[in-house]
């Protein structure tokens, strides 16, 4: 994912601070829209990773902050509901203008109430997600509960929100009550995802039923059962990103002949944001990444992994195969596989003592009514895997520029 950091403006002149996702490959299929959270910011953790699931997809996401959140311009206490639907009609603009006209919006608790009133306007979206939304925006008013009487008898009042204090006025509340998803959720005329936890402790799921309702087909519900309102869980995330990169094939043409390819065995790609990895492997992709300790995003395996992971399926693999010719009751084999750098003492010829050598432990866990000898036997066969023998033999890598 290559993340290109930009701002557009809205009607009312403020910049809005926005990072547009792009494939890896740079050629995005078509272009998304994201709407964060109520009072959340573009920088959600969650945000992050569903876009990165897109990309992967070929599709590029524009994700912004709303007008007075996080690095947009613009004071949040004088912000409305409805000037969010605005919001998104300038991030529909920018990428109508400056790009392709978005396909897909999305929209995470009120943010995808917005896009839901939104989406009706907007031409070219074809299909519309909403994440953890609320039915009805005024489901808001039970964040403010502490300053509503305070906003009720002097027209504003400072709340605290998620441990962040933000000032409300009564024009918020007012223009609440202005905007009824009941009927707009019957004339979308989109195809629509609804994505929402049973255990959502912010918005119940019972929100999720009344828009399933509402709504005419095609329209879809996955639960995300175990997640919590803002999926503060890495897991959580990538799968509603996955999700809905399966999803909108149904209705839009991802043109897979824009994926990552080489004449090759495989192709890897690693753009400007951070360490994460695109891989493509025949008709197969997947991701590596580093571990968040050492500056990664831990969106995939380690190379050392799949490394390790190499050796592991070749020797399940193999010993597979020759139970089967042998027709031994091997039921599985299973390989648990640790890799280390050992300081290596026996090494005669090395000429510093710090030098280190590398050593992968792997133990092998056969299932199965086999007897003592034919155990014996797969043990001796593991050594003969073909990733054993490439990684016991002088292996030349020859590299040039292309």
């Amino acid at each position: 994912m290559n993340s290109k950091k930009i701002n557009f403006e809205n009607k009312e002149g403020n910049s809005l601070s926005a990072n547009l996702e792009i494939p890896l490959t740079g050629a995005p299929t078509v272009y998304a829209i994201f709407a964060h959270c109520f009072t959340c910011s573009k920088n959600l953790s969650a945000v992050v990773s569903i876009s990165r699931s897109l990309t992967q997809q070929g599709i590029a996401v524009l994700r912004f902050d709303f007008t007075g959140l996080g690095n947009s311009e613009g004071n949040f206490s004088d912000t409305t509901f409805s000037s969010n639907i605005e919001d998104l009609h300038s991030a529909y603009d920018f990428l109508d203008t400056n790009y392709d006209p978005p396909e897909i919006i999305i929209g995470h608790s009120l943010g995808g109430a917005a896009v839901l009133a939104a989406a009706g306007d907007m031409p070219s979206v074809k299909s519309v997600v909403t994440i953890g939304s609320p039915s009805d925006p005024l489901h808001v008013k039970h964040l403010l509960t502490e300053g509503l009487g305070e906003i009720a008898s002097k027209g504003e009042a400072t709340v605290s929100i998620g441990g962040r204090p933000f000032k409300m006025k009564k024009q918020f509340l007012d223009d609440l009550e202005k905007n009824d998803l009941r009927t707009i959720l019957g004339s979308l005329n989109k195809a629509l995802l609804i994505l929402h936890s049973p255990q959502d402790n912010t918005v119940s799921i019972e929100n999720a039923r009344k828009i399933y309702e509402g709504a005419m087909h095609p329209k879809s519900f996955v639960t995300l059962d175990g997640a919590d309102h803002l999926l503060t869980k890495k897991d959580d995330s990538l799968y509603v990103g996955s999700i809905i990169a399966s999803w909108v094939t149904r209705y839009l043409d991802l043109k897979p002949e824009d994926a990552l390819a080489t004449n090759k065995q495989v192709v890897s790609i690693t753009g400007d944001d951070g360490y994460t990895t695109e891989l493509r492997a025949g008709n197969h992709s997947f991701l590596a990444d580093e571990p968040s300790s050492v500056g990664g995003k831990d969106l995939g395996p380690t190379p050392y992994d799949y490394l390790v992971a190499a050796l592991g399926s070749c020797t399940s693999m193999t010993l597979r195969m020759y139970a089967d010719r042998k027709k031994w009751p091997l039921e599985a084999a299973i390989v648990h596989l640790q890799h280390n750098k050992l300081h290596e003492e026996d090494c005669e010829n090395c000429e510093k003592n710090s030098a280190k050598i590398d050593q992968i432990e792997r133990e092998i866990e056969l299932i199965g009514n086999l007897s003592a000898e034919q155990r014996e036997r797969l043990l001796e066969i593991a050594d003969k895997c073909p990733v054993h023998r490439t990684l016991h033999n002088d292996v030349k890598v020859v590299t040039k520029l292309i």
